[in-house]
């Protein structure tokens, strides 16, 4: 196991009806609050007059950015940043899920710094301290609140790029499984692949040693591919929505993570394709996974073959020939949910497979559990074809 730091300073106000909490919350971090929403879901299900309501009890301000999409856009960052500025805010709140949380952060990375907010992204420029967060969160997905790192995406140079820092860790995250209830039930399941590959990249390393937290992603893999089909079933099971919203969240808050390599890989390749053709980011994820799996299989066999055993119950002796069969059991999961795992199924063909190979490259080689140059990565998506 390599030596870590472990300190994740955001705090978690959890369980059915918590939403009630989000006006004594924010006080304690000033009167004026941005509200940061997405376009119109929010609205349309109550929240937004929920929270607005609580808000306003406790005397606070309220200012709103509205239209944040999936795949949030830098464009919006920048107007959200202005307004910040214009209007002395003291805590930016996100209602919705990881887009919109994404958007908050970046939002407050960008106030500090003086040039375009997108540099921080492209040129990875410092990030320096900043106002504070909060969160009302709708999906369980990203694990985006309860960590430090934000995605965003730029239509005018098709890239997206993530950002990483200890001062856009959310204050506090209200997980309230009734306001996930609300989600239609295909972003529901595709925030149910993000959560899976959110595990897979720390799982999936080099590193032998860290038998707990193998063990932590182990059961959080299980308890997702259990609880799926009871979702399925009935969207409106709070019971396996709350166990979905707390695995989520676990997923990516780096408890599982430490004292790992971890890989990233698919991300970057995922963030390649959905910079192009806008696809939502865990539909992106569930057609890369299994064929990166299959690239690399045979660097780590026997991390495939604990997958197959501990998670899947696959028996056999052969650690390749039983890390395989693993692989086809995720690929069947994912159809099974009606979440397809080839580009062909979303009208993806390989007109701009060198192009994406090249976005996901263009810092250098990705991973760490192989080492993926550009044509490794052209080779993964011809795979996903």
């Amino acid at each position: 196991m390599r030596n870590f730091v472990f300190h994740n300073p955001t705090k978690i106000i959890f369980g059915v009806d918590t939403t009630e909490e989000v006006g004594k919350e924010s006080k304690n971090y000033g009167k004026r609050i941005l509200l940061v929403i997405g376009q119109g879901s929010v609205k349309k299900i109550g929240l937004y007059d929920r929270v607005v309501k609580l808000l306003k009890e406790e005397g606070l301000e309220i200012f709103e950015l509205e239209g944040v999409k999936p795949n949030p856009r830098v464009d919006l960052v920048r107007k959200g940043i202005n307004m910040v500025r214009e209007n002395n805010i003291d805590l930016l709140l996100a209602v919705g899920g990881g887009s919109v949380i994404d958007t908050a952060k970046a939002i407050a990375a960008g106030l500090t710094y003086e040039g375009d907010v997108w540099d921080l992204f492209k040129y990875r420029k410092p990030i320096k301290p900043t106002i504070p967060i909060g969160v009302v969160l709708t999906l369980a997905a990203t694990g985006s609140e309860m960590n430090g790192n934000a995605v965003i995406s730029n239509l005018e140079t098709q890239e997206k790029l993530a950002i990483s820092s200890p001062y856009i860790y959310p204050k506090f995250s209200i997980l309230d499984p009734k306001n996930t209830a609300s989600v239609p039930l295909n972003h529901t399941l595709y925030g149910i692949v993000d959560i899976l590959s959110h595990v897979f990249e720390q799982y999936f390393d080099r590193v032998d040693d860290a038998i707990l937290q193998d063990r932590f992603a182990e059961a959080i893999m299980k308890t997702v591919i259990e609880t799926t089909p009871k979702i399925i079933k009935n969207p409106e099971d709070l019971n396996a929505r709350t166990t979905i919203l707390w695995c989520g969240t676990n997923a990516l808050n780096g408890i599982i993570g430490v004292g790992k390599e971890q890989d990233w890989a698919t991300h970057a390749i995922e963030h390649a394709i959905s910079a192009i053709y806008d696809i939502p980011h865990g539909l992106g994820l569930a057609i890369v996974f299994p064929h990166w799996m299959k690239y690399v299989s045979d660097v780590i066999p026997h991390k495939f073959a604990n997958f197959a055993r501990n998670v899947w119950g696959i028996t056999g002796d052969d650690d390749f020939e039983v890390g395989l069969k693993s692989i086809e059991r995720l690929i069947d999961f994912y159809e099974s949910i009606g979440v397809p795992t080839k580009l062909s199924k979303v009208g993806i063909n390989d007109e701009k497979l060198e192009e994406m190979a090249e976005k996901a490259t263009q810092f250098g080689p990705i991973g760490n559990t192989k080492k993926l140059a550009k044509e490794d990565v052209y080779k993964i998506l011809q795979m996903c074809l």
